[in-house]
């Protein structure tokens, strides 16, 4: 393990023709395919675990013990670790209703193929995952865990996440990158630089993420918009839905509905609109969560509404 988590990897770079969308600007737009790196593991979510991974073994800890949604890509890239590098898992998930769905769930289905055990919990008692008689409770019931937080976010994960930016990527102008938790983007901002400016397009409503990107960055300058979360988060509609299919069709590569379809949905509307300066060179990160498409669809066919391709 230690010898592939200590290497530098580097995600494949797509150009994006922005004429296929009759978009005439002089700006280019460039992805990281981060999605591509060990995908079943994820994009960001490889970033973010690859130096916890290396600092349970450290500790001698041989089980992950972590918590998530019924949907969440956290819990998926945490099983897949797992049993790729030897660890056992134990995923808490919010929701005692979801105790019955395990098999119909495209993602809780995963986990439990990569050996997870999961322990469904009420939505109440899921709020207290960062209250310290309860985490105490949990290392009394598994005392050779490492815990990760929900989402994976901390100063390793943040660390991890720096090494999305290289030298190769400093001729870029605008860094974009989709924002849950906040602690990828942490990770771009302290990685940019100096002439470089990032946006992150929050999955949610709110900019609520500000206040844990503070922890990690001090004053270096960002922006957060929340104007294309679509209602908030996995909220989508037809439109988006159309713009993941349009852009797949158009370029062979895949985008998920909750965080980067909307992220790149909206860098095209700021496109079309005009928001970016000519000339600008843009780098969007494209973080994974493909995982996600199948337990969407599941949604989206009872809603009767058309399927992510």
């Amino acid at each position: 393990m230690d010898n592939l988590f200590q290497e530098q990897f580097r995600a494949t770079h797509a150009e994006i023709n922005l004429a296929l969308w009759d978009i005439s600007s002089e700006c280019t737009l460039t992805m990281a395919r981060e999605d591509l790196i060990i995908p079943e593991i994820s994009g960001n979510k490889f970033r973010k675990l690859k130096y916890n991974l290396l600092e349970a073994r450290k500790l001698n800890k041989d089980l992950l013990l972590t918590f998530g949604g019924a949907y969440s890509n956290h819990l998926a890239a945490t099983a897949a670790c797992g049993e790729r590098f030897g660890f056992s898992t134990v995923g808490i998930v919010r929701g005692e209703e979801n105790s019955e769905h395990v098999i119909s769930n495209p993602t809780l289905a995963f986990c439990k193929r990569k050996g997870m055990e999961l322990k469904f919990i009420s939505r109440s008692t899921y709020r207290q995952k960062e209250d310290p008689s309860f985490l105490g409770e949990l290392k009394k019931q598994y005392p050779t865990a490492y815990i990760l937080p929900e989402g994976g976010t901390n100063a390793l994960a943040v660390r991890g996440c720096r090494e999305i930016l290289h030298a190769e990527t400093s001729k870029f102008d605008n860094i974009c990158v989709s924002v849950g938790t906040g602690g990828t983007m942490a990770g771009i901002i302290q990685a940019a630089k100096s002439h470089q400016h990032t946006i992150g397009f929050s999955a949610l409503k709110g900019t609520f993420q500000k206040s844990v990107i503070a922890t990690f960055i001090g004053k270096k300058k960002y922006e957060i918009v929340d104007a294309y979360s679509f209602g908030g988060y996995a909220k989508i509609d037809a439109e988006l839905i159309r713009f993941i299919n349009d852009f797949k069709q158009k370029t062979g590569i895949p985008l998920d509905p909750i965080y980067t379809g909307k992220m790149m949905y909206g860098i095209f509307d700021m496109l079309k609109n005009g928001e970016f300066p000519k000339n600008t060179r843009i780098f969007a990160i494209h973080t994974g969560g493909l995982q996600g498409i199948e337990g969407m669809n599941q949604r989206l066919r009872k809603k009767q509404l058309p399927e992510i391709q």
